[in-house]
């Protein structure tokens, strides 16, 4: 016969609980390290279709480019290009304080600086665009959206090591 009110009935939950909070936290946490946000622009203006250029970061940051849509996340000896874009529903996001990584202002959806997803109504990461390194500037192709859920694989790799 099982007691329905002994002391561990319910304990994964509470564990789990813990366990969802604890990570969180520790995560805005070690995120809080991040420097300022910087508006940037294109080195030179886009052409249709075309690559973006940008001077690499020098610093840990975020760097919003509005004209192209691009989010420059620079991050312990990373690159990130990102669409200004929430995944969800298309609202602009929004750096959270301390550049603490992004949040969504429409449905409250946050992300680390890397792109990924932590809690809200998102189903998945960010979308990080396409970047490669050329001596001091950073290339970003805008038109290429890379989903963490349609190719994983790619999503990952779009990342410079500094």
């Amino acid at each position: 016969m099982t007691d329905s009110h002994s002391p561990c009935s319910g304990c994964s939950g509470r564990r789990d609980f813990l366990r969802t909070a604890l990570t969180g936290a520790a995560s805005i946490a070690a995120l809080s390290a991040l420097g300022p946000v910087n508006a940037i622009s294109a080195l030179v203006p886009r052409a249709a279709g075309g690559a973006v250029r940008y001077t690499l970061p020098a610093v840990d940051g975020v760097s919003i480019d509005s004209a192209n849509e691009v989010i420059l996340c620079r991050s312990h000896g990373e690159v990130f290009a990102f669409a200004l874009s929430c995944p969800h529903q298309n609202t602009a996001l929004k750096t959270m304080p301390k550049n603490a990584g992004f949040q969504c202002p429409r449905h409250k959806s946050k992300y680390l600086p890397n792109g990924t997803f932590v809690s809200g109504r998102a189903t998945r990461n960010m979308d990080r665009l396409p970047i490669t390194r050329d001596g001091v500037q950073i290339v970003v192709d805008p038109d290429v959206a890379l989903a963490s859920d349609l190719d994983p694989a790619k999503w990952a790799a779009a990342l410079v090591k500094i």
